[in-house]
């Protein structure tokens, strides 16, 4: 089954945000992935300028974006 490419649907100014969304769309069922750049956890700083991403399959956009903002 063709899931699609990944989506970013939100963009989180810190980690704990996006760990707690990221949970409750698992919790529906939607698979979801965290992206951040902080150099490997080197420089955490850099979450806060450029965020922490939420991304999740093409097919299940949607879908997400219901259950997050139900949330």
């Amino acid at each position: 089954m063709d899931r699609g490419g990944l989506v970013s649907i939100k963009t989180y100014g810190n980690e704990l945000d996006a760990q707690v969304a990221k949970q409750h769309l698992e919790s529906h069922g939607i698979e979801a992935l965290i992206t951040k750049d902080d150099c490997g956890g080197m420089r955490p700083w850099l979450q806060y300028r450029q965020g922490i991403t939420l991304q999740v399959f093409e097919r299940d956009v949607q879908e997400a974006n219901t259950v997050l903002k139900a949330m």
